[in-house]
């Protein structure tokens, strides 16, 4: 999860050229990220409640985990409001825990039968009808909403019926007393038992501590130039694509950022504060490099 996060940083500051958001190894890397979580909460919740449901236990964590989820909701409404987290990963797993109390005593074969039609709910169910703000929550919509982390019921309850099931299977071949009685005693499972145990203190603070950080390297190196100029570039290339071939077009468009760099333009280009005279003169540097692109 942090390699993901500082992956992601590095690219929403543009200190590096590559949009990881664009590459397909990345985003299944995410999924596979969050598919263990949810997984692990399956498993959790089988084991926590293997001799009979603990109420009180269990609502401290709801609230705990769902009054993370409500401030990660808060905190990126305003630091990201065109695509402020509703429904992440801590959403999922609070609405998730609730929803799987009746598998806990559910023979695990019904478990696996309804955390398949879960997982495969988006090939089979997806509609349009179902684009709406008030049901994107259960990701049976055409279009995904924009946010910055989305995890929704369909597919990914499927993954905490997964859990419960191995959860179950677990106790089946070790024994509650016996797994209760596992103890950490070298430094790898210590420092894995302080990690689990401290898992949403460390999910809500290091991304704060990464941005942080990297904020600060940006302030001092400035973004990556290509990362930097890729918006002016996806623009005027498919502009350019109207009239010419991509590589003359990828030429032109790269001599235009290049000669525009050495002006205070760019600057104005880089806010989105051009204006008419402005567009006119990025005009004229397009054609002057046209002119000397190859042909």
């Amino acid at each position: 999860m942090i390699v993901y996060h500082f992956s992601w940083d590095l690219s929403f500051l543009k200190l590096i050229e590559t949009n990881i958001l664009q590459v397909p190894a990345w985003r299944w890397f995410a999924r596979g990220i969050a598919g263990s979580f949810l997984f692990l909460a399956g498993i959790g919740l089988a084991l926590a409640h293997a001799q009979g449901f603990r109420r009180i236990a269990f609502l401290k964590r709801l609230m705990k985990v769902g009054g993370a989820a409500l401030a990660v909701t808060l905190v990126t409404f305003f630091a990201f409001p065109d695509s402020y987290i509703f429904f992440g990963i801590l959403h999922c797993i609070a609405v998730s825990s609730v929803l799987a109390l009746p598998f806990l005593r559910t023979p695990p074969a019904l478990t696996l039968v309804v955390a398949i039609v879960f997982l495969s709910g988006p090939a089979l169910f997806t509609s349009p009808a179902l684009d709406s703000p008030a049901l994107d929550w259960l990701g049976l919509g055409a279009t995904d909403p924009r946010t910055n982390d989305y995890v929704p019921l369909f597919p990914w309850f499927g993954m905490v019926l997964f859990g419960i099931v191995a959860g179950k299977a677990l106790l089946l071949r070790t024994g509650t007393m016996r797994l209760a009685r596992w103890q950490a005693r070298d430094v790898l499972s210590r420092t894995l038992v302080w990690a689990g145990r401290k898992s949403l203190p460390i999910y809500l603070v290091h991304q704060l501590v990464l941005l942080g950080l990297l904020f600060g390297v940006l302030q001092i190196t400035g973004p990556n130039l290509k990362a930097e100029a890729q918006p002016f570039m996806n623009e005027c290339v498919s502009t350019c694509l109207m009239n010419a071939q991509p590589a003359t077009c990828n030429a032109v468009c790269s001599c235009t950022v290049d000669t525009l760099r050495q002006s205070d333009l760019w600057q104005k280009v880089l806010r989105g504060e051009t204006t008419a005279e402005d567009q006119t003169q990025i005009s004229r540097t397009a054609q002057q490099c046209l002119r000397r692109a190859p042909s």
